[in-house]
């Protein structure tokens, strides 16, 4: 069981990892998070991990989801770094506070979605099944 949940951990962080490098020629597997220009972008990403740390997961994600401009390229990129923050938390540490890694997933899906890359996102998420979540 540790196994299959760790596999579906690194398959959830190389969807990410391609997603990254594919629209904005970035890996993550070489920085320690985000390297945003914008200070605004940095302090709301600091915030929102800031909320993840303290419980508060579903607030953060909200928060995201409802502060995102879809014709903003740099909020998808924050929502990406987003969800790889979270798919770094452990399992007991996300049901602990109301999360699961599928909801990780469906949050890939929707800003796939929200910012018209569903297209890519969608074949990157076959892979997985919801009885290994």
């Amino acid at each position: 069981m540790q196994i299959e949940k760790d596999y579906i951990l690194r398959l959830i962080y190389e969807i990410i990892r391609t997603l990254l490098h594919v629209l904005f020629h970035v890996d993550i597997a070489k920085q320690n998070g985000p390297a945003f220009e914008d200070e605004q972008r940095m302090e709301w990403f600091g915030k929102l991990t800031a909320m993840v740390d303290a419980g508060e997961i579903n607030e953060a994600e909200n928060e995201l989801l409802d502060g995102i401009n879809a014709n903003s390229m740099k909020d998808y990129e924050l929502a990406l770094w987003f969800y790889a923050y979270l798919n770094e938390k452990d399992n007991a540490f996300l049901e602990t506070h109301n999360f699961s890694r599928k909801e990780v997933l469906e949050g890939i899906r929707l800003t796939g979605q929200i910012f018209g890359y569903r297209s890519i996102v969608d074949p990157l998420l076959e892979g997985i099944n919801e009885e290994m979540l």
